[in-house]
């Protein structure tokens, strides 16, 4: 949409003249999600992260898909991911995620100059967004939406991973992708990808899988959608929900990182873990399904 270029280039460049503080997005979730006090949130990532037991990881890392579940029930899976980039030193991390809360736009980003958690702000990539706008209209005609304060949990619940995680400090490009076609997750990852080419920078996949089954039907649900990740098949991630064969929110997510993987010469995901909220509440009748996965394309000499 014509309109969304154009909210852009009102909201960006006004809000990137205000106040800094005052402009910067609220966290929507500390205390509630995550703990709101600085040390105890630190210390617990870095606990998540000192637990994960990777298996050997081959290749350059360049992008992880992480579940977005409260820190209590997600974050131990979240700690293989984020521990498979731990101590890497991007200039900038883009963060795709899922929308939960009503509205009408194919893909939204913040349109604050930086998100804050209790670890302090992280300062949005204004430049990169545009250019990825223009990209977008230019393929589909589709532009990306500026929002200010939105309640999307499963983008902020990742950057205190990252806060952690992360050697130096970064810029951050926020996508959340409301649109599950599979035309524009295939157009914004592989503008994703061109935009990407020449920078040092980390593609993180905001998603949780399967909702409120008994714990053997998710599993088998789960396991569906998680052979589409590891097959590396942007396309079949889609595609298995559409059959009813595997589910996850962040679908839309999930397939735009991969199709930017690809145009950025990765060639293998393997799946680091994989854990239920069931493990934590210990009622296996309704639970949620949370993987971790990392993304890695050869070293290049």
């Amino acid at each position: 949409m014509k309109g969304s270029r154009k909210a852009l280039e009102r909201v960006l460049p006004s809000v990137s003249m205000m106040n800094r503080h005052v402009d910067v997005r609220p966290s929507a979730i500390a205390g509630k999600w995550y703990p709101a006090d600085p040390q105890r949130l630190r210390e617990g990532v870095q606990r998540y992260l000192d637990a994960a037991r990777l298996p050997e990881i081959d290749g350059q890392v360049i992008g992880v898909m992480a579940p977005h579940a409260g820190h209590r029930y997600s974050g131990p899976t979240a700690g293989y991911a984020f521990a498979a980039v731990r101590g890497l030193k991007p200039d900038l991390v883009v963060v795709v995620s899922p929308v939960h809360y009503a509205g009408l736009e194919p893909v939204l980003t913040s349109g604050h100059v930086a998100y804050e958690t209790p670890l302090g702000s992280i300062p949005v990539d204004e430049e990169s967004l545009q250019a990825l706008n223009e990209r977008m209209i230019e393929r589909l005609n589709v532009g990306i939406t500026p929002v200010l304060r939105d309640p999307e949990h499963s983008l902020e619940i990742e950057l205190p991973f990252l806060q952690v995680a992360l050697e130096g400090s970064f810029s951050l490009l926020p996508l959340m992708v409301r649109d599950t076609s599979p035309r524009l997750t295939r157009e914004l990852g592989n503008a994703l990808a061109e935009l990407l080419a020449q920078r040092s920078a980390l593609l993180v996949a905001s998603s949780d899988l399967s909702h409120f089954y008994p714990q053997p039907v998710a599993e088998r649900l789960d396991a569906n959608f998680l052979a589409r990740v590891e097959a590396f098949d942007p396309a079949g991630v889609l595609a298995v929900e559409e059959a009813g064969q595997g589910f996850a929110c962040g679908r839309s997510a999930v397939a735009t990182v991969l199709w930017a993987a690809l145009g950025l010469g990765a060639s293998s995901v393997k799946v680091l873990n994989y854990s239920t909220s069931g493990m934590v509440t210990g009622d296996f009748n309704r639970v949620v399904g949370y993987a971790a996965a990392v993304i890695t394309r050869p070293v290049q000499h």
